[in-house]
């Protein structure tokens, strides 16, 4: 295979492209400050960090490859081989894991598991290495499946947590869910799994390349459009000092706080934004939210849906041209799509048929009241 990729130049311009958009990405994170793609959203400086360092190993792993394209002896592109299959296994592997785990901030999670985890297949490599030997390959690929099902379990369950954390702590969920990303690399590491084990055929040297640059451009675009969840340690603090109120008194405070004054149509208002203003501690009104059956954000989205009615009947009741998604932007969504869930699940009809409904009933009244006149 090797004497074919040597002779194809396609490829050799195709692996220096992947090398050098990996260098440019790596820089790109590491010294612009801000975004460029979604200039109005604050990323997490700390996954920003260890993405640029995931594309600078992609790069490093490029150059210690790289002279397999100029060398004929098979002993000599064995040894640069299992050197890059110890370098994967120390940078580029662990490193995806903690990228994975960094994108959940519901917690800081310990980075530790993940050198534990990578430690059989490490030991391996380095056998390979100073053996000049493939022979336990078959034991890196059975360990391989195992490690990434159990991962695999791990992240599922993970998500699943930091989704409930999302919609306990946070009014909009537009560039904070990551499911989607967990989904992307799963099915990188399918591919890039396909190939290490059938690596004989000459296209799939092709194949991960365009891995490769796939996942390079999937990350940067990532990294800049998740927002940074972390909550200053201040605002923390000063949360954390007010009293608990008791429910009855945490229901009035919200009704002169966030009903009467219209707080919920502001974006991005989170549970302890909502906490302060009413003057209590984030996890007792948490613990209020819960105990009425609802998260959050199930609770904002409703005022929001509510404050759609109102308007949308004050815009018929005046005979303004209007469209739903101008009216659901006035009622504090950013996203239509984030709106016409909440509304249909809050009124168990889409936006489109309740407006349906409820024009045939101004109708209806209309005709009644003629009629009676």
């Amino acid at each position: 295979m090797y004497d074919q990729v040597r002779e194809d130049t396609l490829f050799i311009m195709l692996y220096a492209i992947v090398t050098a958009l990996a260098m440019l990405a790596s820089c790109y994170l590491l010294f612009r400050r801000g975004n460029a793609f979604a200039p109005d959203i604050t990323s997490s400086v700390r996954l920003r960090r260890w993405t640029a360092a995931l594309f600078a190993v992609i790069v490093l792993n490029h150059l210690v490859y790289m002279p397999i394209f100029f060398l004929s002896s098979s002993e000599d592109i064995m040894m640069i081989d299992l050197i890059g299959g110890l370098l994967d296994s120390l940078t580029l592997f662990p490193m995806a894991i903690i990228i994975l785990f960094i994108m959940l901030q519901d917690r800081r999670r310990p980075l530790w598991p993940v050198a534990v985890m990578m430690t059989p297949i490490v030991v391996i490599a380095i056998f390979g290495v100073t053996t000049r030997s493939y022979v336990l390959l078959p034991m890196v690929y059975i360990y391989s499946l195992l490690m990434w099902v159990g991962l695999i379990i791990y992240m599922v369950c993970a998500l699943r947590q930091y989704g409930r954390w999302l919609r306990d702590n946070f009014a909009d969920l537009e560039h904070k869910e990551v499911w989607q990303s967990f989904v992307v690399l799963a099915i990188v590491m399918l591919v890039f799994a396909a190939y290490a084990l059938t690596n004989e055929n000459q296209i799939y040297t092709y194949v991960l390349q365009v891995i490769i640059l796939v996942l390079v451009c999937y990350l940067l675009w990532r990294v800049e459009t998740l927002s940074d969840l972390s909550i200053p340690e201040g605002i923390t603090k000063n949360v954390s000092t007010l009293a608990a109120l008791p429910a009855k008194n945490i229901g009035v405070l919200l009704q002169q706080h966030c009903i009467d004054t219209q707080l919920y149509l502001q974006h991005d208002l989170t549970l302890l934004q909502l906490a302060k203003a009413v003057g209590t501690n984030h996890f007792y009104l948490s613990q209020y939210f819960s105990n009425q059956g609802l998260t959050y954000n199930a609770y904002i989205n409703n005022l929001r849906v509510n404050h759609f009615v109102c308007l949308y009947r004050e815009a018929v009741t005046a005979h303004r041209s209007f469209t739903a998604q101008q009216l659901s932007q006035e009622s504090g969504f950013r996203s239509y799509n984030t709106f016409s869930s909440a509304f249909k699940r809050k009124t168990n009809l889409s936006v489109t048929a309740w407006m349906k409904a409820a024009s045939e009933r101004e109708q209806s009244q209309a005709r009644l009241g003629l009629s009676r006149a």
